[in-house]
């Protein structure tokens, strides 16, 4: 009996980290990265620094909200995309409620929490294509497969090279593409309420891969692998975050250079 509990935790445990743990290890990163560079514009030029990117990355965070609030059928009470408040440090908001008894609604909560993350990558891919010449080369290095610390250092490399390179340098839509990026970032990491909001349909998940995995084991039937599959169709979404993982760094390094003459003592 004991083997049997543990056969069922561990596999919903890997299941989780296979599926959904993308979603925490990048989110928590780009929130730290979000935090210490808004951090540096308040302690130089003070909170209304913050809405140089705010007034671009705020609306396209809350469009990501209310995105996924409607594919899960939650309902709309009120929607600000960007209501900047210097009191209370609230930027904007989409208010939702959801039935209590309908499971895929409250399923819905994870993602919809997430869905800022989600929603701002997808749109700084989008801008990468449309407005970088040469958008395609830059995100083909991340869609190969890594497989060991130095692959991965060297395909952020030649991202970044890329990125950088001579003929993006020299168009005038780089330079509006590269302060939409920055706009973006600043503001696509789910805040504290959308991460209350991702525990909470997390749980269901979670109960969910219990009860389906519990059924498995008494029959005998690994869905495990079934369910991992679904890793092949994360590849795309992992590359994304990545280069949005990138962006972030790359705004918090020039906003420390930057604005470091301008801290307040």
């Amino acid at each position: 009996m004991l083997e049997f509990f543990y056969n069922l935790f561990y596999a919903v445990g890997i299941q989780l980290l296979g599926i959904l743990g993308i979603f925490f290890l990048f989110g928590f990163v780009l929130s730290k990265v979000e935090e210490t560079t808004q951090s540096i514009y308040r302690q130089t030029v003070g909170w209304k620094g913050i809405l140089w990117t705010a007034w671009i990355g705020t609306p396209i965070h809350e469009l990501g909200h209310l995105f996924f609030a409607i594919i899960f059928r939650h309902k709309i009470q009120a929607i600000s995309l960007f209501k900047p408040d210097a009191r209370t440090g609230n930027l904007g908001h989409v208010d939702h409620s959801y039935k209590k008894y309908s499971l895929t609604q409250r399923i819905g909560n994870f993602f919809i929490g997430a869905a800022p993350m989600i929603f701002g990558s997808t749109f700084l891919f989008i801008m990468l294509y449309f407005l970088a010449p040469n958008g395609r080369e830059v995100f083909l290095p991340l869609t190969a497969e890594q497989t060991s610390i130095m692959a991965v250092i060297t395909t952020l490399k030649q991202t970044l090279v890329k990125l950088f390179a001579v003929e993006n340098i020299m168009a005038w839509n780089f330079w509006i593409f590269l302060y939409i990026s920055f706009c973006v970032v600043s503001h696509i990491a789910p805040s504290k309420i959308d991460r209350k909001g991702m525990w909470s349909g997390l749980l269901w998940i979670i109960l969910i891969l219990i009860i389906v995995n519990f059924a498995a084991l008494l029959f005998k039937i690994n869905v495990t692998d079934y369910i991992l599959g679904i890793n092949q169709y994360l590849g795309i979404l992992i590359a994304i975050f990545t280069y949005a993982l990138i962006v972030s760094f790359i705004h918090l390094l020039l906003a420390t250079i930057i604005l470091l003459p301008f801290r307040k003592k």
